[in-house]
C-alpha cells in the first residue's frame, strides 16, 4: 500500500497501466489528447509490478488497470475516468491538481 501511496503522489496524474491493455492505452490517449502527460507505471514491465497490482484490487480496482489516481487520490479505472470525460468533470479537476493549465 505505501509504494502505491508514494508512486500516486509522484505527479498531478498517475496511471497504473499495462502494455497490453487496450482500456490502458485508450485512457492514456485520452490524457494525452487533453494536454496532460502522467506519470505511468506499467506493471507487466516494472519490478513490484504483481504486488502493486494486488494492492490496486484490494483498494477497489477491478479490473486492476487501468487506475487512474488525481492528486495523490484514486479516482478509479476506465468507466470512471470516461464517465467524468463526458460529463465535463475530468478537465476541471486536471486543473485544480495543477496537471492542466488551459
Amino acid at each position: 500500500m505505501e509504494r502505491v501511496t508514494k508512486l500516486a503522489s509522484e505527479k498531478p496524474v498517475v496511471i497504473f497501466s499495462k502494455s497490453s491493455c487496450c482500456m490502458s492505452h485508450t485512457i492514456k490517449t485520452l490524457f494525452y489528447d487533453l494536454g496532460v502527460y502522467p506519470a505511468i507505471y506499467e506493471l507487466d514491465e516494472i519490478p513490484g509490478g504483481c504486488e502493486i497490482e494486488q494492492t490496486l484490487l484490494r483498494l477497489g480496482c477491478n479490473p486492476s488497470v487501468p487506475a487512474v489516481f488525481i492528486g495523490g487520490e484514486l479516482v478509479g479505472g476506465a468507466n470512471k475516468i470516461m464517465s467524468l470525460h463526458l460529463n465535463r468533470s475530468l478537465i476541471p479537476m486536471l486543473r485544480q491538481v495543477g496537471a492542466l493549465w488551459v
